[in-house]
């Protein structure tokens, strides 16, 4: 399970603790420490963007470290979570080194609307940030956390799935887009005899496909099986979880989402692998986890909201919104779907579009607390034993 970060770890003995900013890019990495003996130097440096050259500069502030009759029991560095993954705080990790996620958009910045920019004043002001969240502020940043490599990799094959939906979608209609301009319109690709049916296609003057265009589609008919196959056999993978006699805790907690109407396995295994993997301190973290934490705005005599942050998963968003509609149709008794009706009673579309947000936040909670503790949401109807 995926630990959230906490600032509660033991305070460092900044005598004997180095603490390291890493900023990274695909030219160089640049460093800011703070080393023992030397807290007035903010030490800062360019290196290659590698590992090993980053473990030789930590090696160099250790030399420094001593020199200033310092030595280096503990090692506490930070990085921007982005484009270069977690590999980086597992294989520092590895070495006994303590690394620390931050999300980028958390960091305060300078809000000047022309402001110094370089990556050195960025990797101070993570040295920075890093040092007032270990003195006990956690508020001043958000740190992500860490997934095990098992979680992580798990959850490739649900984003994969979606990847290639979106491709199918794509190929679908650039096959009608072709298909569009010579007239013809009652085709759908994804019948299983598509080619016998494209053979047998006339355009809008009685005439057989032109020759490209025949070529065309069947190039995109090539791909589409393709797809389509590989769709099909993720799906399969995936199915295979609910037929485990002795899953794992991931696993387990996917079999006991499908057993509610309106729960599909799909649905199920994003709500497991994006978010319920996770250690959530309180219902109040998930729902911001998810981006579906209102934002008001409060200032002087302005008080408005301005909406959900979004700031989350935006594939757990986007799947508890969906769910959120599918609810009030398969669970009509439920105590979220009767608060929602409370709610919206006389209000007009737009309204309930702003109201099943909420509806999605506290039903993801009932779900969060069904899967991890066996909660059943109030008035909520399971299917049926098969």
């Amino acid at each position: 399970m995926t630990q959230m970060p906490s600032s509660s770890s033991p305070t460092p003995d900044y005598e004997r603790t180095l603490v390291l900013a890493i900023e990274l890019s695909n030219v160089s990495w640049v460093l800011a420490a703070q080393i023992p003996g030397l807290p007035r130097l903010k030490a800062k440096r360019s290196v290659a963007p590698a590992p090993e050259a980053l473990l030789a500069a930590i090696e160099g502030y250790r030399e420094r470290a001593r020199a200033a009759g310092r030595d280096v029991e503990r090692v506490i560095a930070i990085y921007e979570a982005g484009w270069s993954g977690f590999w980086l705080a597992r294989w520092l990790g590895m070495r006994g080194i303590e690394t620390h996620v931050v999300q980028p958009a958390s960091v305060p910045v300078d809000r000047r609307a022309r402001r110094a920019k370089s990556d050195g004043i960025d990797a101070e002001l993570l040295l920075r940030t890093l040092l007032a969240w270990l003195r006990g502020e956690p508020r001043v940043c958000s740190m992500v956390p860490v997934p095990s490599e098992a979680d992580e990799d798990a959850r490739r094959c649900v984003r994969e799935r979606t990847e290639l939906v979106t491709e199918r979608v794509a190929l679908v209609n650039r096959i009608g887009a072709v298909l569009a301009t010579l007239g013809v319109r009652d085709y759908n690709p994804l019948l299983r005899n598509r080619r016998e049916r494209l053979d047998a296609l006339r355009t809008a003057l009685g005439t057989p496909l032109p020759a490209h265009a025949r070529a065309k589609i069947g190039r995109l008919l090539d791909r589409l099986d393709l797809v389509c196959a590989q769709i099909t056999a993720l799906e399969r993978e995936r199915d295979a979880v609910l037929d485990q006699e002795a899953p794992d805790r991931a696993g387990a907690m996917i079999q006991q989402l499908s057993t509610l109407r309106g729960i599909g396995v799909q649905s199920a295994t994003i709500l497991v692998r994006e978010a319920f993997v996770r250690v959530f301190a309180n219902a109040k973290a998930l729902g911001a986890y998810a981006g579906l934490a209102a934002t008001p705005y409060s200032s002087g005599g302005t008080v408005r909201e301005q909406g959900i942050g979004k700031a989350g998963n935006r594939r757990l968003r986007t799947v508890m919104v969906e769910l959120a509609w599918l609810w009030q149709r398969y669970q009509p008794g439920s105590a979220p779907v009767n608060w929602f009706r409370t709610r919206v009673s006389g209000a007009g579309a737009r309204g309930r579009k702003v109201m099943v947000v909420a509806l999605a936040r506290r039903l993801l909670i009932a779900l969060w607390r069904f899967a991890t503790q066996g909660v059943l949401p109030e008035g909520a109807v399971l299917k049926p034993a098969s």
